[in-house]
């Protein structure tokens, strides 16, 4: 009888972990009102082309579509072929090291389907890229990703592991870890046919991309670090220890705005589960009241046109961190920069749930400044994306 309820609890903590992606999705959906963005009058001041929309579906992959829209976006200013690439041929990738190193770790490692933006470049630099009509990592019997039994099978196995039943760990773990990938996500495609040419995922990247992921470095801003300096972002889906360059926030801002005037776009890792973050009405805002003290007629009102916002400053973006009220739970593309009928700055940014509906760019949310002034955990981006200055600084 215990065994049985300890395996229930064990289901259905599980299956709430595992269902995370979509929580945070319906817990969205909710906020804002349907119509209320058409009083926002946007001014296209910037807008930079990327690939259409995708939908990343019941999986906590938005990390992969949101980096991988970036590289594609890259392709294009490189004057390259704009090729629709495989976000789960970088997903398959990073859940066979990610397993590794959690065995590596004795299980103390966080194992879930999120990641990191640098993760896409990992994978490029060490094991290539694949176009996503090659590989689309639906061996499961769905239309589109659903990724829950993927995590728990793979997670289950590797405790298995962990625990090392036979006193040392067997030759055999690591192939049959990677026959369950493959049996979700597909084999790793060794060679594959690409315009009438054979490609590996290597020689596709050298050959045909010709991205050099040594180009790209992510930057961040908080106060419990050196500033100029690398450092490591402390949240539980930096599972590669990546280091991110850490600046002070109006420098961080300033290469945001520099990137996107100078014709780039940056990939954008942030806090979406906040009241003033609308996929409904497409719009990201910090009001200047806190939600928690409006009256039911302001909280109505939220997003009926402009409303003044709140002047977000380094310490205030730091505590916010610190008791976790922001956290890193989505990552978008931002494409272009426009201003509303105030002359308040928007970033233009490609999300990954399918073309959701507004007036303005199905599929896309207009985030205030001060919102990634706020929100922001990390953004990705080109070297030659900084200003002059600031790139000195940081010795690159």
């Amino acid at each position: 009888m215990n065994k049985v309820l300890y395996l229930s609890l064990a289901f259905v903590y599980s299956s709430l972990q595992l269902n995370a992606q979509d929580d945070l999705i319906n817990h969205i959906k909710g906020h804002g009102q349907s119509g209320a963005e058409h009083k926002f009058e946007f001014t296209i001041l910037k807008n930079h082309d990327a690939l259409p929309v995708k939908d990343q579906a019941s999986s906590g992959t938005c990390w992969s579509y949101s980096a991988t829209s970036f590289i594609e976006s890259e392709l294009k200013r490189l004057k390259r072929p704009m090729v629709d690439l495989s976000e789960m041929f970088t997903v398959r990738q990073v859940y066979l090291d990610k397993g590794i190193k959690y065995v590596r770790m004795q299980g103390h490692l966080n194992f879930a389907q999120g990641g990191q933006l640098p993760d896409v470049l990992y994978v490029i630099k060490k094991y290539g890229a694949v176009p996503a009509a090659i590989f689309q990592g639906l061996e499961y019997g769905e239309s589109k990703n659903k990724h829950s039994e993927l995590e728990l099978a793979l997670k289950s196995f590797l405790d298995a592991i962990v625990k090392n039943p036979n006193g040392r760990l067997s030759t055999a773990w690591l192939s049959a870890y990677e026959s369950i990938i493959s049996a979700y996500l597909g084999k790793y495609p060794s060679e594959f046919m690409w315009e009438g040419r054979r490609y590996t995922p290597k020689s596709f990247l050298s050959d045909y991309l010709k991205i050099n992921p040594d180009d790209y470095i992510q930057i961040t801003s908080f106060t419990h670090a050196p500033f100029f300096k690398p450092m490591f972002v402390e949240v539980p889906d930096n599972w590669a220890w990546g280091e991110s360059y850490n600046l002070p926030l109006d420098d961080m801002m300033r290469t945001l705005r520099h990137a996107i005037d100078n014709g780039f776009t940056v990939a954008w890792a942030t806090d979406v589960s906040e009241k003033g973050f609308s996929i409904k009405n497409g719009i990201a805002i910090v009001p200047e009241k806190p939600y928690e003290e409006m009256t039911d007629e302001e909280r109505k009102t939220m997003f009926d046109g402009p409303k003044k916002e709140k002047i977000v400053t380094q310490e205030e973006r730091q505590r916010a961190f610190d008791n976790f009220e922001t956290t890193d739970d989505h990552g978008m593309h931002i494409t272009g920069m426009a201003k509303d009928q105030n002359g308040t700055i928007y970033y233009i940014t490609k999300n990954s749930w399918g073309e959701i509906p507004n007036t303005h760019r199905s599929g896309y949310i207009m985030a205030s400044e001060a919102y990634v002034r706020f929100k922001t955990i990390a953004l990705l981006l080109h070297k030659d994306a900084l200003p002059r200055d600031i790139r000195s600084k940081l010795g690159l």
